[in-house]
């Protein structure tokens, strides 16, 4: 009697063809991803860049109202007592440099005029580069001498352009200070719901190992990187007030903001200062002297006191840590560039923390760096 082979049933074949279909899609889907969160981050900044600041400020935060907690005192007790410190700290510093930077915003255009009158002055290639310019825009007025020139006048000066930014900058101050009373008042909510969203009791221990972690490193770097930067904009202050600039106050809280900003921003302030000295102190040896100065300051304190106080709890990768900078930089301007370390120590800290995100750990660490060796599942 012949058999007849028995035919596979539909749930002993494999089925392949849904998984590879995921797979060739995967990769356009993360582009895709990609690129709406690239455009997002951009669209949203005025949103998301108070908000990135006051969770970091949380996190910073978080560990002094812990310990306040111990003692007795209610988190909104410790919310607002915080808030009101850095409130009363930034009104203060308004207050305080509102005059002196409202008058170097006005004198700003006078003194680019002069610097580029100077320059002119001086002759050399920079002169020639100035003839060819002229008679470049000479030849093209005459090519287009049939049409009809419209001037346009605009009273608008940089004085006005900037104050009239300082509303929308002010309504982000007061918007990352309610949003960072209100994520301190909670307390270890967040936290706790983070714990709660895991369902094995190692997961929600990590959970907790990998927050406390953030708060304690992140606080120390955001802490020592602060009163590090307060002494050097002292330093920058009193050195700029001995070579004789105007309103040396504003230089010395220019180098504390600056310095926030890895790489470039002690460049940044020493160019600034060395452009207003060659046009007040009159003379090209004492900007190369008030550059040379705030370079010095700013290498002493690069080179020897922070490596000292941080670097050996901070070790990140320095081309990882430029392209970072210069990333949010372009889609926040100059406070992406203050933030953007933070975020990636942030980053760098949950990779460590976490088995799965070894390999970026060590990409994101230098060679040096061993502090994720010991993560777990």
């Amino acid at each position: 009697m012949d058999s007849k082979p028995a035919k596979p049933s539909a749930k002993a074949q494999p089925r392949r063809r849904p998984a590879a279909l995921r797979n060739r899609l995967e990769v356009p889907l993360i582009g895709i991803f990609g690129l709406l969160l690239l455009q997002a981050l951009v669209w949203a900044s005025d949103f998301l860049i108070p908000v990135t600041a006051a969770c970091l400020g949380y996190f910073v935060l978080n560990r002094p109202r812990r310990i306040l907690s111990k003692l007795g005192i209610a988190p909104i007790v410790s919310a607002a007592l915080f808030t009101a410190f850095l409130t009363a700290l930034i009104v203060l510093l308004l207050v305080q440099l509102s005059a002196p930077a409202a008058q170097f915003i006005e004198d700003l255009p006078s003194l680019m005029d002069e610097i580029k009158q100077k320059l002119s002055a001086a002759g050399g290639t920079l002169e020639a580069i100035n003839d060819a310019t002229v008679a470049a825009e000479e030849i093209i007025e005459d090519q287009n001498a049939e049409t009809v020139e419209v001037e346009v006048v605009s009273n608008t000066g940089i004085a006005t352009t900037l104050f009239s930014m300082a509303p929308g900058f002010l309504s982000r101050i007061l918007f990352a200070l309610i949003l960072l009373f209100f994520l301190i008042a909670s307390g270890d909510m967040f936290l706790t719901k983070t714990v709660q969203s895991f369902e094995r009791f190692a997961d929600k221990r990590r959970a907790v190992e990998v927050v406390h972690s953030i708060e304690d490193r992140l606080g120390y770097y955001l802490g020592g990187i602060a009163f590090i930067n307060a002494g050097l904009g002292v330093a920058v202050a009193i050195a700029t007030h001995f070579w004789g600039l105007p309103n040396a106050i504003i230089f010395g809280f220019m180098a504390f903001g600056l310095n926030f900003v890895p790489f470039l921003g002690g460049l940044m302030g020493a160019a600034i200062a060395a452009a207003v000295a060659f046009v007040t102190l009159e003379g090209t040896l004492a900007a190369a002297g008030v550059f040379a100065t705030y370079i010095a300051l700013t290498s002493i304190e690069g080179q020897f006191i922070t490596p000292l106080i941080i670097s050996r709890r901070m070790r990140l990768n320095t081309p990882v840590v430029f392209l970072f900078v210069a990333f949010f930089a372009w889609i926040w301007s100059i406070i992406g560039m203050i933030v953007a370390l933070p975020i990636l120590i942030v980053l760098k800290i949950v990779c460590d923390e976490t088995k799965s995100l070894q390999t970026l750990a060590r990409f994101l660490g230098d060679l040096d760096d061993t502090s994720g060796s010991g993560a777990r599942d």
